[in-house]
């Protein structure tokens, strides 16, 4: 019996990873310079502020980091607001479950803005019951503070986690919670550990609806 459903967002329910990826490529462009070939991966794990302080340096940026971490977040906002797409499989799963009454909500490290936006444009956002951001929380997946949050109390061996993401899956997986891990490109290198520790993997539009044939 499965009390709750929480999904994690980026990567799992959208496919939206390459937003990021290319957040920095895209923001260089639209001042008209060049970016280097692997700036995504120079990118990757830098936080917003880290980012806008090394195309500030390497690139001789006239604007304040605080400024271009407000540019940069427009330009992802942006994306969430008109283009980011479900990943396939993900609409039968999550009306799915809803028919089933299972409740479902997020725990998301994106925040709330850029979230409600795109589900809202999607139409997913009523079929949750709360969404939880790492900014709100005050913590980030590290910790398990905000799965604890958008468990509601629930019982953790009745409880699934949808996650991308290996570090989070364990955070998930070290407080008693089933794990689903989703494949995604962006994280193809932590694929087969992610996938040792998990309950169900699914790695295409298929797997989740094979998850719901689990619940039948």
């Amino acid at each position: 019996m499965i009390g709750r459903v929480i999904f994690d967002a980026d990567g799992t329910l959208l496919d939206s990873m390459p937003v990021w990826m290319t957040a920095g490529i895209r923001y260089l462009k639209t001042l008209g310079l060049i970016p280097e070939p692997d700036l995504p991966q120079k990118l990757l794990p830098l936080t917003m502020f880290e980012t806008a302080s090394y195309l500030k340096n390497t690139y001789h940026l006239l604007y304040c980091e605080d400024m271009i971490v407000r540019q940069i977040n427009e330009l992802i906002m942006d994306s969430y607001e008109n283009t980011v797409p479900l990943k396939d499989g993900v609409l039968d799963l999550l009306e799915g479950l809803t028919q089933l009454s299972i409740p479902l909500t997020v725990a998301t490290a994106t925040d709330r803005p850029a979230i409600e936006a795109a589900f809202r444009r999607l139409g997913i956002f009523d079929l949750f019951s709360g969404i939880f951001t790492a900014t709100e929380v005050g913590y980030g997946k590290d910790h398990p503070d905000i799965y604890l949050a958008a468990a509601a109390g629930g019982c953790a061996h009745n409880i699934w986690v949808f996650e991308d993401s290996l570090y989070a899956a364990l955070t998930a997986k070290n407080i008693g919670f089933n794990l689903a891990a989703v494949f995604d490109e962006s994280g193809n290198h932590n694929w087969t550990a992610l996938s040792s520790v998990a309950d169900f993997c699914i790695e295409n539009a298929s797997d989740f609806r094979k998850f719901l044939c689990l619940l039948c």
